[in-house]
C-alpha cells in the first residue's frame, strides 16, 4: 500500500492543514492501495496564493525558456513511464498494457502536439494599424477526472505552462496517484516555485473552493455535466472564465454501405477503457436493411471482448473505477431490461468466474428506442445500445436527439453522404469510417458536452486573453 498525504505547493511538498484521510481503492481487487488527505480552504488558499505570486515572473519568461522546461518534463515523463503506468493501473483499473500505451502515451502525444502548434501560434500580430497580443490569462484551476488521468492533465497543464499561466491542479480524489507522480516530475524538471501546485480534494471541498476563489482567473474542468453546471454557478460571482469538457452520448451511424468491419470496430471502440470515455460511440444507429446482421456482429464482438486482471498483459478490458460506478451501471442495465430493450450480450453481474473487483460484463442491447433510459443517459461503462433508422433524415434526427454533442461517428463508403451527414449532426467532433482525429485537432463539444476546445492552437488559445493595442504598429 502506498501512503501519500502531502500536497505540492510553492515548489515543495507540504503537509495538509487538517488530516482528512481518504482511502484510494484498487478497483480490480477492492483493496486499499493508497491513502491521501483531502485539502481544506487553507490548503486551497495557500496553493492559489503561491500561483498568484509566481504569475508575473512566469508570464514574463521567454517562450524559449518555457519550451525548454516543458521538453525537460517530457524527458522525465519518458524515463518514468513504468511509475506512471503502474499508478494509473492501480487507481483507475486500466489493464497494464492500456496503462503503459494508451493512457501513458496520451500525455506525450498531446505534449508533442502543443509544441508543434506553437509553430503557427502568434502571440503578437498586426491587424491593420493595430497590434494584437495573446497574453496568459493568469492563475488557472485545473480539475481533472479519473478516466483518462494524464490525457486530461497534459491537455490542461502543458498549454497553460507554454503560454505563461500558473496553476493549481485538483485531480480526482478517486484516482490521485498519477497526478502525485506528475507533481514529482514537475519538481524534478525545475519549474519555478508556485508555477505548478497540486492539492488533493473532492468536488464539494477543494473543487468548489477553487471555482469560487477570487484570485483564480480561470477554471478548466473535465468531468460530469452535473459537476460542470455546479462549477459554472460557483464561478459566476467572480466572472472568471470557465472551460468545460463534459459528458457525451455519441451516435455511431452505420449505413447499409458501411465497410464490413464497421460494426465490430464500433463495439471495440465503445468497450475500450471499460466504456469509460466521454466520446465513446455508445449509441449504434443502423440502417434497417443491415440491422439484423449488425446485431449478430455486435453480439459476436461483445462476446469476444475479454475481461481480466489489470496486472496481466493483453487487450482485455479491466474493471470500472469504483463501487459507485459499478452499481450505477448495473442499475442502468437492469433498467434497459425492464424498459423492453433486447439483451443481446452480457447483462447483470460480474463476468463468469469473477467474484471480486468492479468488473462489468460487456453488454449489448438491441431494439433500443429513444424513449428508453439507456438511449438517453450516459452510462459510462461497457454497454452499447443499438437502434435502427429508415432514412438519412431520420438518422440525423436520431443522432441530434440528445442534450449532448461531443463526438458522433459515421460509417459509409459514399463520400458525399458522409460529408453531408457530418455537416448536419450537432457535435464538436465527427469521426468517419474509423479514422481518428489528427494531433492538434480540437477536442470539445456542443450543448451539455461543454464549451471548451482542447488540443493544438485551440488549446493554447484557451489559456490566453486577447489584447488590442492601437497606435503602436508592428515593425
Amino acid at each position: 500500500m502506498i501512503e501519500k498525504r502531502q500536497f505540492y505547493i510553492n515548489g515543495q511538498w507540504v503537509n495538509p492543514v487538517a488530516a482528512n484521510d481518504l482511502n484510494v481503492i484498487d478497483p480490480a481487487t477492492e483493496e486499499v492501495c493508497a491513502v491521501i488527505s483531502l485539502g481544506d480552504q487553507a490548503d486551497t488558499d495557500a496553493a492559489v496564493a503561491a500561483a498568484r505570486d509566481a504569475f508575473p515572473a512566469w508570464a514574463d519568461t521567454s517562450l524559449q525558456e518555457r519550451v525548454a522546461l516543458v521538453k525537460k518534463l517530457r524527458d522525465i515523463y519518458m524515463a518514468r513511464r513504468d511509475d506512471m503506468s503502474e499508478a494509473m493501473r492501480m487507481e483507475m483499473g486500466a489493464p497494464i498494457d492500456l496503462a503503459t500505451n494508451g493512457q501513458w502515451g496520451s500525455g506525450t502525444w498531446h505534449l508533442d502536439g502543443f509544441l508543434e502548434a506553437l509553430d503557427s501560434f502568434e502571440f503578437e500580430y498586426a491587424m491593420g494599424a493595430d497590434r494584437m497580443r495573446k497574453e496568459p490569462i493568469g492563475v488557472c484551476a485545473m480539475i481533472t477526472p479519473w478516466n483518462w488521468p494524464m490525457n486530461q492533465v497534459f491537455l490542461k497543464a502543458i498549454p497553460a505552462l507554454l503560454v505563461g499561466c500558473t496553476m493549481v491542479l485538483k485531480p480526482s480524489e478517486i484516482a490521485p496517484l498519477s497526478s502525485i507522480v506528475f507533481a514529482e516530475m514537475m519538481h524534478e524538471a525545475g519549474f519555478p516555485a508556485g508555477v505548478f501546485n497540486m492539492v488533493n480534494g473532492d468536488g464539494i471541498g477543494v473543487g468548489s473552493q477553487l471555482s469560487a476563489h477570487p484570485d483564480v482567473d480561470m477554471v478548466s474542468f473535465t468531468g460530469s455535466t452535473r459537476a460542470g453546471i455546479a462549477i459554472s454557478k460557483a464561478a459566476a460571482d467572480s466572472l472568471k472564465r470557465v472551460s468545460l469538457e463534459l459528458g457525451g452520448k455519441g451516435a455511431n451511424l452505420v449505413f447499409a454501405d458501411a465497410d464490413e468491419k464497421a460494426v465490430k470496430r464500433g463495439v471495440i471502440h465503445c468497450m475500450n477503457n471499460s466504456g469509460q470515455s466521454c466520446n465513446a460511440p455508445t449509441r449504434m444507429i443502423v440502417e434497417h436493411s443491415r440491422y439484423a446482421d449488425a446485431i449478430q456482429e455486435a453480439k459476436a464482438a461483445a462476446e469476444a471482448t475479454k475481461v481480466g486482471p489489470t496486472t496481466e498483459p493483453g487487450r482485455h478490458i479491466g474493471p470500472v473505477v469504483s463501487e459507485l460506478q459499478f452499481n450505477k451501471i448495473q442499475g442502468l442495465i437492469e433498467t434497459g431490461i425492464k424498459e423492453g430493450a433486447t439483451l443481446v450480450a452480457g447483462g447483470l453481474g460480474r463476468p463468469e468466474g469473477m467474484n471480486k473487483g468492479y468488473f462489468v460484463r460487456p453488454t449489448v442491447f438491441a431494439d433500443v428506442t429513444p424513449d428508453m433510459t439507456i438511449y438517453r443517459e450516459e452510462i459510462f461503462g461497457p454497454v452499447l445500445a443499438i437502434s435502427s433508422f429508415e432514412t438519412e433524415a431520420q438518422a440525423v434526427q436520431m443522432t441530434n436527439d440528445t442534450v449532448y454533442g461531443l463526438t458522433n461517428y459515421i460509417q459509409t463508403q459514399d463520400d458525399e453522404k458522409r460529408l453531408r451527414v457530418a455537416r448536419q449532426v450537432r457535435s464538436g467532433m465527427v469521426e468517419t469510417n474509423g479514422v481518428g482525429r489528427i494531433n492538434g485537432s480540437p477536442f470539445g463539444g456542443y450543448g451539455q458536452s461543454g464549451n471548451g476546445r482542447e488540443g493544438g492552437t485551440w488549446g493554447l488559445d484557451e489559456f490566453c486573453e486577447t489584447k488590442a493595442i492601437s497606435g503602436v504598429p508592428m515593425a
